[in-house]
């Protein structure tokens, strides 16, 4: 499994919002903070904020927020919501294992576990987390 730039990004642009908790945050100064082109985080906005994981505000003094605290963000939603499942093989990206052969392969409970670890570790990961982690890490700079 590789993890896309727009998850990244995504990530990363959640975790700047929730780093200015305190009004709406320009899109251009989130660009800068985090190095990644205004044009592609135009492309992500609007997949977040569909999704209710931010708030928009247009007009003077615009710009986005998240709609919740950071500790009610996790990684794993962020990162389902950006780059489709997290499956590790295609059998199992659907709700319902639809593959002729489920019955009988061999390997399908490797990727079984796979995936539940995986969704498992991504899903206890809150943005708060990777920030309190961060600043016990850097003695509390604000950069990401």
């Amino acid at each position: 499994m590789k993890i896309s730039t727009k998850g990244r990004y995504a990530l990363r642009m959640l975790l700047d919002l929730s780093l200015h908790p305190d009004g709406f945050v320009a899109l251009k100064d989130i660009a800068e903070r985090q190095n990644i082109s205004k044009k592609y985080l135009e492309q992500i906005v609007p997949l977040l904020n569909r999704s209710g994981l931010m708030r928009t505000n247009r007009g003077y003094q615009g710009g986005y927020m998240l709609s919740k605290p950071a500790s009610q963000y996790t990684v794993g939603e962020i990162l389902r919501l950006t780059e489709g499942s997290l499956a590790p093989v295609s059998c199992l990206a659907d709700s319902e294992n639809e593959c002729p052969r489920a019955v009988d392969c061999m390997t399908l409970p490797v990727w079984e576990g796979l995936y539940k670890t995986v969704c498992d570790y991504l899903d206890s990961i809150t943005l708060q987390d990777i920030i309190d982690r961060y600043n016990s890490q850097s003695g509390g700079d604000y950069y990401i």
